[in-house]
């Protein structure tokens, strides 16, 4: 099979791009938005054992099997969802499970994965429910 790369549709690819900086940001803005206070839930979808090894500060969790609570999201502020890396969906998946129940979602690009490639601040241990 013949890779080539096409060019794309100006207009279709500037519609991408600001629908993507709309729904996602990275490490370094979440890390930003939290230092200056933004108002925000910070959502862990990962399993429970991975959140206690190590999360963003002040992420609750909220992995699938407990999607269905929405313990912890906010209806009156954005709510950034995590997973494991670049080439996990599972914050995809539970920002469309969110937004088609009225929730503010954004997706952390990278996951958690790209959170520890920047050194960024961890928080371990002990669940949190808000």
């Amino acid at each position: 099979m013949e890779w080539k790369l096409a060019r794309n549709d100006p207009q279709e690819a500037k519609e991408y791009f600001e629908g993507k900086m709309r729904f996602t940001l990275g490490p370094m803005e979440l890390q930003h938005y939290w230092e200056q206070g933004s108002p925000m839930s910070i959502v862990d979808v990962r399993r429970e054992e991975d959140y206690e090894k190590g999360h963003v500060p002040g992420a609750i969790s909220l992995p699938e099997e407990r999607w269905q609570t929405f313990d912890g999201l906010s209806r009156d502020k954005p709510n950034i969802l995590y997973c494991y890396s670049v080439v996990c969906h599972l914050a995809a998946k539970a920002a469309a499970y969110f937004a088609s129940r009225g929730y503010s979602v954004c997706e952390l690009e990278g996951g958690f994965d790209s959170w520890k490639q920047y050194s960024l601040p961890l928080e371990k241990g002990v669940l949190a429910h808000r």
